[in-house]
This record gives C-alpha cells, sequence and structure tokens, in this order.
C-alpha cells in the first residue's frame, strides 16, 4: 500500500504553514541559529492535526469513564468465570457491547497520529541536498533547498543524533552541536512522554482488569524508555513535533479531565461517608512533639432549678437551727 497520499498530505501542511509564517514577517533566514519559520511550521502541523483529533479525543476519555464505571461488573465476571478464560472474554465483550463502551478507544488518538508521525519522519528524513527529488510530494526546489538548510541553534532540522559524517557534511553541520542539540530533545521528548501518561493515570486511576493495567504500565514506563534508543534515529524535527504533541496533550487532557471529571468510586464514597469519626490528632504529634497542655477546665456552679408557676417562694433562711446563745 502506498503511503504518498500521507507524505503530501505532511508536505502540503507544513508548506502551507512556512508560507503563512513567512507572508507574516517571521525572518526565513537564521536568528539565533534557528529558522523560527520552519519550527513554527512543525509546531503548527502539531495544531492542525491535534484539532482535527479533537472530537476523538473527547470520546477516548468518555470511553475510558464508562470503562471505570464498569470495574465493579467486570470484577464481579472475573469471579464467577475464574479459571474459565474463554467464557469470561465472551461475557466481558458482551458486557461491552451492552454498556457501549470500547477497550481500544483509549488507544485510538494515538494510533491515528501514527501515520502522521511516519510521514513527517519520511518527509525530513528526503531533506538531503543530495537527493535528486527536490521537487517530490509537491516541494518546489527553493522550498526544499530552504527547509533542508533550516536549523535549530545551528543544528539541522534534518540531522539527527545518530547522523553518519556523510550525512552532517552535506547538511553543513557540526556533529557535536547536532548530537548536544539531539540528545536534549530526546531526553524532553521522554520526560513529556512519560508526564503525559502520569497525568491520565492520575486522573482516572489505576484499572481494575489486569489487561488494562498492563497496558497503563507500558504507557507509563514502556514508551518513554524505548525512545532513548529509538530516539537516536529520529531527525530532530521529528523530536520537535513529538515534544510539541507532549505539551499539546498536556494542555488538552487538562482541559478535558476537567470538564469530564472520574467517576467517584465506591471506595472514595465510603472514605467521604465515614469521615472524621475520630478526632484528628493535634498537628504537633505528627512530627513527634507533644501537645501543648490544655488548661483545666472552669468549674460552672451547679444551675439552680426555677421555682414553678403558683409554688410559694421557699426562704433559704427558713429551716436553719437557730444560733444558741451563750
Amino acid at each position: 500500500m502506498s503511503l504518498d497520499w500521507i507524505y503530501y498530505a505532511i508536505s502540503w501542511i507544513l508548506l502551507t504553514w512556512h508560507s503563512a509564517w513567512d507572508a507574516i514577517g517571521v525572518p526565513v533566514d537564521a536568528v539565533i541559529g534557528t529558522n523560527f519559520a520552519w519550527i513554527l511550521a512543525i509546531v503548527f502541523l502539531v495544531v492542525t492535526v491535534r484539532v482535527i483529533l479533537f472530537p476523538i479525543f473527547v470520546k477516548q476519555i468518555k470511553s475510558q469513564r464508562a470503562m471505570q464505571a464498569l470495574q465493579p461488573k467486570v470484577k464481579e465476571l472475573q469471579e464467577k468465570h475464574k479459571g474459565d478464560r474463554e467464557t469470561l472474554q465472551k461475557e466481558m465483550m458482551e458486557l461491552y457491547r451492552k454498556e457501549k463502551a470500547n477497550p481500544l478507544m483509549g488507544c485510538l488518538p494515538m494510533f491515528l497520529q501514527i501515520p502522521v508521525f511516519l510521514g513527517l519522519f519520511h518527509v525530513l528524513r528526503r531533506l538531503d541536498p543530495a537527493k535528486q527529488a527536490k521537487t517530490l510530494y509537491g516541494w518546489s526546489v527553493e522550498q526544499f533547498d530552504s527547509a533542508s538548510s533550516a536549523k535549530l541553534f545551528t543544528a539541522p532540522i534534518a540531522g539527527k543524533f545518530g547522523s553518519t559524517a556523510d550525512e552532517l557534511a552535506r547538511l553543513g553541520a557540526n556533529g557535536t552541536t547536532v548530537k548536544i542539540i539531539a540528545g536534549v530533545l530526546v531526553l524532553v521528548m521522554m520526560g513529556t512522554t512519560y508526564l503525559t501518561s502520569r497525568q491520565m493515570i492520575l486522573k482516572t486511576g489505576w484499572a481494575e482488569d489486569p489487561q488494562q493495567r498492563m497496558i497503563q504500565r507500558l504507557m507509563l514506563y514502556g514508551i518513554p524508555l524505548s525512545l532513548l534508543i529509538s530516539g537516536a534515529i529520529f531527525p530532530i524535527g521529528v523530536i520537535i513535533y513529538w515534544v510539541t504533541n507532549n505539551l499539546f496533550t498536556l494542555g488538552q487532557q487538562q482541559w478535558v479531565l476537567r470538564k469530564y471529571p472520574p467517576p467517584a468510586t465506591a471506595t472514595s464514597k465510603a472514605t467521604s461517608g465515614a469521615r472524621n469519626p475520630v478526632q484528628p490528632a493535634k498537628t504537633g504529634a505528627l512530627f513527634g512533639r507533644k501537645p501543648a497542655p490544655q488548661p483545666p477546665a472552669k468549674a460552672t456552679a451547679p444551675k439552680v432549678a426555677a421555682p414553678k408557676p403558683g409554688a410559694k417562694p421557699v426562704n433559704p433562711k427558713k429551716g436553719r437551727p437557730a444560733k444558741r446563745r451563750g
């Protein structure tokens, strides 16, 4: 299957944004060793894709909420069909179908972005002055030459941590500079990838289903660690795309999670229902200090009952023994 349509689409978006920034007056020539028009074109490629995928992202959050709400029923099925994996899978699929919950929806936005990532990866890899087909995918020779010489702090956006000496020579780049810029960006890419997964798990909680929990652990730890190796073959422009996409995801998730908060679990309800059954300890005791002694309560005089209506007043002197005279 040919992926040329993806390469043409990615190239068109990049060139459109580059032309827009050029028309606005963003310098085409390098400033501080950076061609900002091309860097912004990559950043707004992310914005374009994320705006298109936003409705699917909202569906992803709603599906995750539905999956969370079904966890008690899933647990019941697991207990009921313990040891019968085939029946358990059938019952769970029937439950998901009945409640209109899709376990795969959680990964759909990420899967839909893979073609975009691969398309950008391919387009930037061909930004080599030695390539003859400069006008491929709708580029003009002038646009190709401009993009192939575009840099971020003097490191070409087509360069990568693992670039060979010949590749660096054709791009007119310094190998040490490229490795430093690419290395820092790979670390930022790993960190932001971890934060996006952590943000989602902290807001939605760990899944009860072992398979879902395994996927969460893979997203949280496996993918960021894998980027330490695979990041060496990513062009700097692709890493810029990835980091920008992660930052966009962090902001978008924060907004969507506020708009669609996770459902209250039975545990949280039980905790809130039994809130403050015992008076909390004094703050000082938490740090190993004895609480300050409390002053003794003042003794209060016993209250005297008021006389009943219509009763004769009682003379307190009456009834006392008379003093003997000496």
